[in-house]
């Protein structure tokens, strides 16, 4: 899982814009779980990069919000 909270946020949206659909997809799950386990300010830094996630999602589903990301994450388990 790469340490995605210490990337700068401008630097992670412009990533996140290159990356691939399952990349993004990945990239989700893993800040999913980053959050449970972060506290204070380091969960707040997870969770606007689950946020920026979510928007690239959305702009690639538009009118589907996280569906395409939930059937994903149902063949990854």
């Amino acid at each position: 899982m790469t340490d995605y909270k210490n990337i700068p946020i401008a630097d992670f949206a412009g990533r996140l814009e290159a990356m691939s659909q399952d990349e993004v997809f990945s990239v989700m799950s893993d800040l999913e779980a980053a959050s449970e386990c972060a506290e204070g300010s380091e969960r707040q830094e997870v969770l606007s990069r689950i946020a920026l996630t979510e928007e690239e999602i959305q702009k690639r589903f538009p009118g589907q919000l996280l569906a395409p990301y939930r059937e994903w994450k149902k063949g990854n388990r």
